[in-house]
């Protein structure tokens, strides 16, 4: 693991942030990479991380480590919380109308975000439909 931290700290300097940390875990074989950078704007900032999980992830890989992740300017926890607040705000939905509540298009992490939040209510049911970038997650009241 010291070979990698080395290789992403000289790569994450050379890209030009001063602001940032790396930290490994040996057991689990996996990286986590929080970098603050007050100069990004939120537009470039998706495009951006998703070029960087893939080059970071590439390099990961040839060492040897299963799991990467990199959050930027609290960019994913942001993100993560939002997708929970949507999904307790869909499940009250659905089950105050009785009706299916389909939530946008969501990648794996975000969709096992909300079948995990979603799993202790047991007046409601989830599951992910749809193909591809158009999976989606279903919330369905438990009549």
């Amino acid at each position: 693991m010291d070979k990698i931290y080395q290789k992403l700290q000289t790569l994450i300097n050379l890209m030009g942030f001063n602001d940032f940390s790396i930290n490994t875990a040996e057991e689990s074989k996996r990286l986590n990479i929080f970098i603050n950078d007050v100069n990004f704007v939120s537009g470039q900032l998706s495009q951006f991380v998703s070029d960087l999980e893939y080059l970071i992830k590439m390099i990961a890989k040839k060492e040897g480590v299963d799991m990467v992740f990199i959050d930027i300017n609290n960019h994913r926890k942001e993100r993560e919380d939002l997708i929970i607040k949507l999904a307790k705000a869909s499940a009250k939905k659905a089950v105050v109308t009785k009706s299916e509540i389909v939530l946008p298009p969501m990648n794996a992490f975000e969709r096992r975000l909300v079948h995990a939040e979603l799993a202790v209510n047991p007046d409601i049911k989830t599951e992910s439909t749809g193909e591809g970038k158009e999976r989606r997650v279903v919330i369905k009241p438990i009549l």
